[in-house]
């Protein structure tokens, strides 16, 4: 007896850009305990992991790297993704990602976050099971289980 195999749900577009706000609001929650433990005199809404030249900026880009590369490395999903009912999967096993995975996609979130994740936003309405760059260099989809 032989099984159809199902194809994933990658369909999920509005969701990731929904999970991306969620683990945004994450990311400031983490700089608001980072500027009282650092008594940076910043507000806890002003942070850019683009510019590291102060402590509480290296601290938050090595936070936001640790965040994603352990939890959908490990998991499959953010806090946002868990919110949203997403998960990233190996695109062959439908398995955990792993951590090389995780740390491909995150390294291309610098690619795919240029003009606020615009750059990635074009790049998953355009592609084929809509992946950003960061999905097709670590071989992982985003799907609805």
């Amino acid at each position: 007896m032989t099984y159809a195999a199902t194809k994933p749900d990658v369909r999920v577009t509005g969701r990731r850009i929904v999970a991306t706000f969620i683990d945004g609001i994450v990311f400031g929650l983490f700089n608001g305990a980072l500027a009282w433990v650092v008594d940076s005199g910043k507000a806890w809404w002003d942070f850019d992991l683009t510019e590291i030249s102060t402590r509480q900026n290296r601290w938050l880009f090595v936070i936001a790297a640790l965040y994603y590369i352990v939890l959908e490395g490990l998991t499959g999903r953010t806090v946002g993704k868990l919110i949203t009912g997403i998960r990233v999967v190996d695109a062959e096993t439908g398995g955990r990602p792993g951590l090389l995975s995780g740390f491909v996609r995150t390294l291309a979130r610098l690619i795919d976050g240029i003009g606020g994740y615009l750059v990635g936003l074009i790049i998953v309405v355009n592609s084929k099971n809509r992946r950003r760059l960061g999905d097709m260099a670590a071989k992982t989809l985003v799907i609805r289980p």
